[in-house]
């Protein structure tokens, strides 16, 4: 990978092989991939269970797989031959470094591929800590937000569409394997490591307070809608019917919202009618409704433009509320002049936008965003760079079925 400017990137020597599916195993690889890391995805010949999930193309080919395999190269086996996996097992060997969601038994337990290295580092991702299945939905469900997402009128269970857990487990793993690759550098040893998704989102739900509030305060978070819990945070429609979001937490928001909309008084007057402080935030959540009716008149009688010239140069924490289309239509920081994105030409799907890592190096995305690999693309070239492999022997496992390639079979 190419990073900007010359600057060396963050994980080049990083190595890793990554046997997975779905979403937190994959995205916390690219995570890695995108900081310089030569990531090596392996697949069943054909695909695995992801390959062809939606969204896909008019042509069946998944933009999903794509999404979350850049910058990564691909080697496809039979998962079911033995000689596959003594070629994965050297690989895996070779690289040091081992991410997966796949069971963790036989040739993938940690105790069988550490005798060929024995500093091998390895994360195994589960659904749950027992090893019983999990997915971010089954998790979700039993994590307490479906029952206080939506409308407060409802009593329904409201499920949210972000797969939150799969991407903050993928994050947690990626800086797992940078962890213990430290630690090997500064120790000499390897690490087995395992990383459950339910344990995950306990572990968010509890850093958000939500199981000491139910455990100290023996309360349930209410539905509360788009309103924001113990601070000030409403959705308005502007009058040429654009919804948008504000927010007041910081003394800064709270001034400058007041200020623009020119509700000052009218809040004023709330707050002392009420015997509240609007100083506290929490005070402003109690008056949410009464201040929303002091500064919708302002909101609802302009047009968003109006608005957003006023908000924008007042300093106004705010959003506009838009579909994945209007993103990608009319968001600047959606585009290549954002610095975060690049045209990417994905083989099989076309020229889309697609963004580096988000970690910005001295102001720069530092890895320039690379296609997701075809499967089985760099099966030859891992065979031959990684493994010492000649052609003959490669010609030999893809004449018996063991590997693939995509233009050789």
């Amino acid at each position: 990978m190419d990073g900007l400017n010359g600057v060396a990137l963050p994980l080049e020597s990083f190595r890793l092989v990554e046997g997975s599916a779905f979403v937190a195993a994959p995205s916390g690889g690219m995570t890695l991939a995108q900081l310089g890391a030569d990531v090596i995805r392996f697949d069943q010949i054909g695909g695995g269970l992801d390959s062809r999930r939606w969204p896909l193309t008019a042509e069946g080919r998944s933009i999903y797989w794509a999404g979350l395999n850049k910058g990564k190269r691909s080697i496809a086996v039979d998962l079911r031959s033995p000689e596959a996996r003594e070629v994965l097992t050297d690989l895996i060997a070779g690289a040091g470094s081992f991410l997966t969601n796949f069971p963790a038994r036989g040739w993938l337990e940690y105790d069988v591929l550490s005798k060929a290295r024995p500093d091998l580092v390895m994360l195994a991702i589960t659904g749950n800590r027992d090893g019983t299945t999990a997915l971010d939905y089954t998790v979700n469900c039993a994590i307490g937000y479906p029952m206080a997402t939506g409308p407060a009128t409802t009593s329904d269970v409201i499920n949210h569409v972000l797969p939150a857990w799969d991407l903050i487990c993928g994050q947690t793993a990626s800086l797992g394997l940078v962890a213990a690759d430290r630690h090997r550098l500064i120790h000499g040893v390897g690490s087995s490591m395992s990383l459950a998704l339910s344990d995950v989102a306990l572990s968010a739900v509890s850093a958000l307070g939500h199981v000491a509030e139910a455990q100290i305060n023996g309360t349930e978070r209410p539905r509360l809608g788009n309103d924001l819990y113990g601070a000030y945070g409403a959705d308005f429609v502007t009058v040429d019917g654009i919804r948008i979001y504000v927010v007041g937490i910081s003394p800064k928001q709270w001034s400058s919202l007041l200020g623009t909309t020119g509700s000052i008084a009218a809040v004023t007057e709330i707050e002392h009618r009420m015997g509240l402080d609007f100083s506290d935030e929490g005070d402003r959540f109690r008056a949410r409704s009464e201040i929303s009716d002091a500064i919708r008149p302002w909101i609802e009688s302009r047009p968003i433009d109006a608005v957003a010239e006023v908000f924008d140069s007042a300093g106004v924490c705010w959003g506009r509320y838009q579909s994945f289309l209007e993103m990608v239509d009319n968001d600047p920081r959606c585009s290549t002049d954002s610095g975060l994105f690049r045209s990417v030409a994905q083989p099989g799907i076309g020229t889309y936008l697609t963004p580096g890592s988000p970690l910005a190096f001295g102001g720069e995305i530092p890895v320039e965003p690379l296609p997701a690999p075809q499967l089985g693309e760099h099966t030859d070239e891992i065979l031959a760079s990684e493994l010492g492999l000649t052609p003959q022997e490669i010609g030999r496992l893809h004449d018996s079925g063991t590997v693939s390639g995509p233009n050789r079979d």
